[in-house]
């Protein structure tokens, strides 16, 4: 048969929507090739269509029901009806379909931002509302606490209302209040300037030890590599030892708190107290003991005990015969001056006056003056002498 005499039955399975309906066809964009267009060549026998109602034969490709009336139909021609499918979708993912993947997601992230920046908005609206009524709430709490110290001063001019107080006790008790107050704020004026000065002096000495840092790392950069290796084992050597100064330090006041403790406990327990003074009383008998065997160690024998006093004795009595000259010397002394003054009244008593009776007050008082400073002499020699004596009289027992 002529092609154009060609029978309708020979068409494409497109052109006349043989073997499609919404459950065997895909769509265009998730075409199979199981599932792909009935080719044009194909023989009347095998392609032979049905009615619109009617089905496919046993060996053709499509059995399913034949719907042309479903098909809508769009400008680039018919198109499959959308269902829902289980299978995959599209295989042939080409550059519109990344496209339209990447406009979906831009859309969706565009609205979360919107989402988020009205979020944001939000919260600083209600941060700055939360602030004003932050600062509210502390202005109100000021205000309470004010209230509620006046009303403690109604309550307690109340109370003396009630109990008929009489207001001179009043007034005392006022001016107690009123001086223990003063005297409170100075203690507390007191303690911050102290406590100002305190830190300015921590200041002034963290700087000084940073200063003295540097300089310290100034010289150890002159030092040789030996006096380094030295000095940095002397600084390692001295953290190590300020840490246990610290655990010492610690171990010690705990010590000390236990010792409070315990003195806290030995005051309210009398057997505690008396077994206390007894144990004091034995740490001294033994602290006397100790000091009597010492002594007892130490005791010389009687030979040297009288070489030693006899050379004493030689000591004193050198000493004894240069005081003795020295006293000699002291009475040539007076005795000249006196010899001195005498003449001097005699040349001024010829001179009357206020200055001659000065003169004479001047030389009574140095007249008394030297008796005394002679006296002390005298008796410092005498008792000298007694020492000298007795030791000497110690040593003939001997």
């Amino acid at each position: 048969m002529a092609s154009g005499s060609r029978p309708p039955t020979a068409r494409s399975a497109s052109r006349a929507g043989i073997g499609l309906n919404s459950s065997s066809r895909p769509a265009s964009s998730s075409r199979t090739p199981s599932a792909g267009r009935i080719g044009t060549a194909m023989p009347p026998s095998t392609a032979r269509p049905g009615s619109r109602s009617g089905s496919l034969t046993p060996g053709g490709v499509l059995s399913s029901q034949i719907k042309v009336a479903d098909r809508p139909v769009t400008q680039q021609g018919l198109s499959g009806i959308k269902t829902a499918m289980k299978g995959p979708q599209r295989q042939i993912m080409d550059k519109t379909y990344y496209l339209g993947v990447l406009r979906s997601k831009t859309n969706e992230l565009a609205i979360e931002i919107n989402k988020l920046q009205e979020e944001l908005e939000m919260y600083k609206q209600e941060k700055s509302v939360y602030l004003s009524y932050e600062k509210r709430a502390e202005a109100l709490a000021g205000e309470i606490k004010d209230f509620q110290g006046q009303l403690a001063d109604y309550n307690m001019v109340v109370d003396i209302l009630n109990t008929s107080t009489d207001m001179a006790e009043v007034i005392r008790d006022y001016n107690m209040l009123k001086v223990q107050n003063d005297r409170d704020t100075q203690n507390i004026d007191k303690i911050f300037t102290e406590r100002q000065a305190t830190e300015k002096l921590i200041q002034a000495v963290e700087e000084d030890i940073e200063h003295e840092k540097v300089v310290a790392d100034d010289i150890m950069k002159d030092m040789s590599q030996e006096n380094q290796a030295k000095y940095l084992e002397i600084k390692a050597a001295n953290e190590k030892l300020s840490q246990e100064l610290v655990v010492q330090q610690q171990e010690l006041d705990a010590l000390n708190v236990k010792e409070e403790s315990l003195r806290a406990e030995i005051g309210h327990s009398g057997v505690k107290q008396e077994a206390v003074q007894l144990y004091e009383k034995l740490h001294e008998l033994k602290e006397r003991r100790d000091r009597m065997i010492a002594e007892d160690k130490n005791m010389e024998s009687p030979q040297e005990e009288r070489g030693r006093l006899l050379k004493q004795v030689k000591d004193d009595s050198q000493k004894i015969a240069s005081m003795e000259r020295q006293l000699a010397e002291v009475k040539e002394k007076i005795d000249y001056f006196k010899k001195v003054i005498q003449q001097l009244d005699t040349d001024l008593e010829n001179h009357q006056g206020e200055e001659n009776w000065k003169y004479k007050e001047l030389k009574k008082r140095e007249e008394s003056m030297d008796r005394d400073s002679l006296q002390k002499k005298l008796v410092c020699y005498s008792a000298k002498e007694k020492m000298v004596s007795k030791h000497a009289m110690e040593v003939q027992g001997i």
